[in-house]
């Protein structure tokens, strides 16, 4: 596959803007800086941030195993999800592949950009159909959205289908790993060389607990990299994220044991939840959540919001009729959770 084949021609043709911190990149030790037409007088945040957030990347790097040069960070993942979209899809002519029930921003996205979707519902195991992909997909499919963990039904897509999709489908496999942290699966990052049409997308939102600060992640070969940072706004990941983040990344013993923690959590809360009678199906999960089919969903919603507890109510979504999404929280939320739960009729 021909990466520049899939690029939009106005993307290929595009000079990208060059801000004053790009220009100058040497030893900034001692320099006075009267390039940007920033406030000269320091209070921390006066001075413009990292376009290219370099110390941030060099931790993930040595955290994750992957070379900074197939890194590009984003103002959450929405925004990564957004800049593939601008780079690789035709507005009005090109699609996307998406398989429901799985994150709604792909599909806002794709509706922003004017981009045609295609939609494969998940079979009931809640894993892709790879044949029907690949009979639904065209010349003007650019990219295929795969959640694995996915969201909102928690479970990991099998290795053997995404496997099968990288290898078979002609344009560009997005996997979005936002959840990745909480499942015993290993990550696809380590195969980017393998598969140059593989992009992973995390976040620090979830195992990190960062989700305030707004950073995305994506990872992918250098010549997508490359293409996504041409067309990103110059300083989109402000200084106090780029401050914050690599200061809780560094943290790695706080991120293990919440980790820990969190899936401990989700087991007892498995547990407990095979124990209350409208309860009919709990579905496996690979998150820090647990989808689970009840009576009646939007009853059973409402009654847990009379009690203070704010759930998702996702019966609207393919395949996910009367269930309802439990994140797990802590051991006191969870508890105050299964006490209420058995209260209702």
């Amino acid at each position: 596959m021909n990466i520049q084949d899939l690029i939009r021609p106005n993307i290929k043709a595009l000079k990208p803007y060059s801000s004053a911190r790009d220009e100058f990149q040497g030893n900034t030790d001692a320099m006075v800086f009267l390039d940007a037409n920033e406030n000269p007088f320091e209070n921390g945040v006066n001075r413009y941030p990292d376009p290219q957030q370099r110390t941030l990347k060099s931790i993930l790097s040595e955290i994750k195993k992957v070379s900074v040069k197939n890194i590009l960070l984003g103002n959450g993942s929405d925004e990564v999800l957004d800049l593939i979209f601008r780079a690789f899809c035709e507005p009005n002519q090109d699609n996307i592949i998406i398989l429901p029930p799985t994150y709604g921003m792909y599909e806002v996205l794709a509706n922003l950009n004017a981009v045609e979707i295609k939609k494969v519902n998940l079979n009931k195991d809640f894993q892709p159909r790879v044949e029907t992909i690949l009979n639904v997909a065209n010349s003007n499919s650019k990219v295929l959205f795969l959640c694995s963990p996915n969201n909102p039904t928690g479970n990991s897509f099998s290795k053997e289908s995404i496997e099968n999709l990288l290898k078979k489908f002609n344009g560009l496999v997005v996997i979005d790993e936002a959840y990745i942290d909480f499942s015993n699966e290993k990550s696809w990052l380590q195969r980017l060389e393998e598969f140059p049409n593989l992009i992973v997308t995390q976040t620090l939102s979830k195992a990190y607990g960062m989700a305030g600060i707004r950073l995305g992640i994506c990872y992918a070969s250098h010549e997508i990299i490359r293409v996504l940072n041409n067309i990103k706004p110059p300083y989109n990941v402000n200084e106090l994220t780029q401050q914050k983040a690599w200061e809780q990344l560094k943290q790695k013993e706080v991120t293990t044991y919440q980790i820990k923690s969190i899936l401990e959590g989700r087991d007892n809360l498995i547990s407990e939840l095979k124990q209350i009678n409208f309860v009919t199906k709990i579905y496996p999960s690979d998150a820090n959540f647990v989808l689970v089919k009840v009576d009646d969903a939007t009853k059973r919603y409402n009654q847990l919001i009379e009690k203070g507890i704010v759930t998702r109510n996702r019966t609207s979504q393919p395949g996910c009729e009367n269930c309802l999404r439990f994140t797990v929280g802590t051991p006191d939320e969870n508890k105050k959770l299964i006490k209420e739960l058995k209260t209702l009729t």
